[in-house]
């Protein structure tokens, strides 16, 4: 039901076979050198992180990952890495399309930034073949599953940064993924100013709206198999809260594992908050706002509630990266302050 971080897949199986094809081609790209697409794609992908102090290294789930000279071939695989890299001043080679925005798989809020666009990569299960295809000396994966399998396949690619421990199911906000994209890349001075002007518009954004802080908030979402409401730790609940509100007493209390909750029609009141904010996937808006059971939620009929009609501003809202949080909250503060009145 999410479009922040997508539904629990069924259990992955990578084949003996896949590895050893991943493997014999690495062996072949090896014997061949780089080619002089190669060389080119390289010096345009260095720009940002040649300058940095390497060996550097990086923190995750999987133990502490060193690379040691700076990147020149990036593969940005999880979810907002692309665009991290792009903040920061690197270009990827190749990349994951999430949202499928299509075209270089950023949002409006990263256009134009390419010099090159990347070979696009699937998502939930990338083409590895492809992947090393590319020659990458760095593979970012640090919002994603946080899958073994998936982690050891890559590794064997070339050095790869995953989920930070806790991170698993896509729970890693913008600021950690800024700083740990940031050190992979050799430019952490970077990563800290970028987050440090984000956290400023945070601060200045919760300091004209007092009306957010304490305020009980649902971020939910609706899709062609029903109603969900998200939980702490996930990217739009950290965006709330950093401007002041709650997540829903009631949701939390339902949470497991996983990012968000399904919520029964029989159970909508479940949404209820002083403001109620939802956004469909896959579906037209009004399947949500002309929806008798959803009208008759307390905080939806106080006239409390909003919900995303505007493709680029749900879309900035779910992919939680430096980038597009900053175009997030120019956007969407906005509508919380009028429906808080």
């Amino acid at each position: 039901m999410n479009d922040s971080a997508p539904r629990p897949r069924r259990a992955r199986r990578t084949p003996v076979l896949l590895a050893g094809a991943v493997a014999a081609l690495l062996v072949g790209l090896a014997a061949c050198g780089s080619s002089d697409d190669a060389g080119s794609d390289s010096a345009a992908s260095s720009d940002g992180a040649a300058q940095g102090a390497f060996p550097a290294k990086v923190a995750t789930k999987f133990g502490e990952v060193t690379v040691d000279k700076a990147p020149r071939r990036i593969v940005a695989l999880g979810w907002g890495d692309a665009e991290t890299v792009l903040a920061l001043g690197g270009q990827p080679v190749g990349a994951s399309d999430w949202l499928a925005f299509g075209g270089e798989g950023v949002g409006p809020w990263a256009k134009g930034m390419y010099d090159k666009s990347p070979q696009i990569i699937g998502t939930l299960e990338p083409e590895y073949e492809k992947i090393a295809a590319l020659q990458p000396d760095l593979i970012l994966d640090t919002k994603s599953s946080g899958d073994r399998t998936r982690y050891d396949t890559l590794s064997k690619i070339a050095p790869t940064v995953g989920v930070p421990k806790g991170g698993d199911q896509y729970k890693q906000t913008w600021e950690k993924q800024t700083e740990m994209v940031a050190a992979a890349m050799g430019v952490p001075e970077k990563g800290e100013k970028l987050i440090a002007d984000t956290e400023a518009k945070f601060a200045a954004a919760a300091k004209a709206h007092p009306e957010f802080k304490g305020s009980t908030i649902t971020l939910g979402s609706r899709t062609s198999e029903g109603y969900g409401a998200y939980v702490s730790g996930t990217g739009r609940v950290d965006f709330v809260e950093r401007l002041g509100f709650e997540n829903n007493p009631a949701v939390e209390a339902e949470a497991g594992e996983g990012f968000s909750i399904s919520v029964s029609k029989e159970k909508l009141d479940l949404l209820d908050a002083d403001l109620t904010v939802m956004a469909p996937i896959g579906i037209p808006a009004s399947d949500i706002s002309g929806d008798p059971l959803y009208k008759a939620v307390p905080s939806v009929k106080a006239g409390h509630s909003l919900v995303f009609d505007d493709q680029g501003i749900s879309q900035a809202f779910a992919t939680d990266s430096v980038l597009s949080t900053t175009y997030a909250l120019d956007k969407v503060v906005p509508l919380f302050a009028a429906k808080m009145k």
